[in-house]
């Protein structure tokens, strides 16, 4: 078992004063038997009244409305937590008659049509072609996934800067670069092309030092639904099977179903956003990673208008 000490700020800043901001968050860890909240607090600018409920897809989601806002909102999420092994995937049993199973549980249920379902992008012609060149249907689910993990791995770089929360699937697959939530959204794509309920998944990733991709910060990857083992979780930025080293914080079918922070404001401000992650470490080691974060600005009509922020 590991125990995180997780710190997630979200700060928007501005250049006039704004009011009536309303924010939705999905801040607050997964809960599921592998994840065991020891502690959790939530500081928000204007210490609003945060009600909270739990959505669709089963992510703790809450809701804040903060009246006058002078300079700044700030989202300060302090978690401790301690996440169990999983079942490695060399220990899991999947077969090739999987895929009968996957057909016949998928029309009984509504979450599992609904990460299944796939919506045609320009490039689908070549991606469907790929994935007739591995023939996924003569191997097990659990060979496929990581198969086009692998590929993934292999023929996309992870590059930074170069995409942004708009990025079509289209695009990520003609250009071969992105980061994390990219990936997970292209294999997503192909899982789903193939047959296999699979969904996005958003989170922390904390290997204390060993050099993958995306340490400490907001880390997503994806979870294909296998019979028998249920959902198995792979990232394809470290082309890895996920175990105790990855926080959940909201699973769904896409990024826009896992947002850490979405919302609007009315007032004639420009905003910017900075995201800072921290990962504690049990032998007192400290990861930290502070990002400006690109969002567009809108010249401003009057004091009316409403702007769209996310993160």
């Amino acid at each position: 078992m590991a125990i995180f000490k997780i710190q997630h700020i979200t700060k928007y800043q501005y250049d006039a004063p704004i009011r009536e901001s309303g924010n939705q968050i999905k801040v607050f860890p997964y809960h599921n038997e592998e994840q065991e909240i020891l502690n959790h607090e939530l500081t928000i600018t204007g210490d609003p009244a945060v009600n909270k409920f739990t959505d669709y897809w089963g992510n703790t989601t809450g809701f804040f409305t903060v009246l006058y806002l002078e300079k700044e909102l700030v989202i300060d999420s302090r978690l401790i937590i301690r996440v169990k092994p999983k079942t490695p995937a060399a220990d899991l049993i999947s077969t090739k008659e999987d895929w009968g199973v996957i057909r016949s549980e998928r029309v009984k249920s509504m979450k599992l049509l609904d990460f299944s379902h796939v919506h045609r992008v320009d490039g689908h012609e070549e991606i469907a072609e790929y994935l007739f060149s591995i023939q996924p249907y003569e191997k097990s689910p659990l060979e496929v996934l990581f198969a086009l993990s692998h590929f993934i791995f292999e023929q996309f770089q992870y590059v930074k800067g170069i995409t942004t929360i708009e990025t079509t699937v289209s695009q990520v697959w003609e250009q071969k670069k992105g980061v994390c939530q990219d990936f997970a959204h292209v294999l997503l794509y192909m899982l789903r092309y193939a047959g296999a309920p699979a969904r996005y998944v958003s989170g922390y990733i904390c290997p204390n030092k060993n050099g993958m991709r995306g340490e400490g910060a907001t880390h997503a990857w994806v979870e294909a639904w296998i019979p028998g083992a249920g959902w198995v979780g792979v990232d394809p930025t470290n082309d890895v099977f996920t175990d105790d080293n990855y926080v959940t914080l909201a699973v769904g079918r896409d990024f826009i179903d896992c947002t850490p922070v979405k919302g609007a404001f009315k007032g004639p401000a420009n905003e910017s956003l900075n995201v800072y992650v921290s990962v504690g470490y049990e032998d007192g080691y400290v990861f930290q990673q502070d990002n400006a974060v690109e969002i567009e600005n809108f010249a401003p009509r009057s004091d009316k208008d409403a702007y769209i922020m996310g993160q």
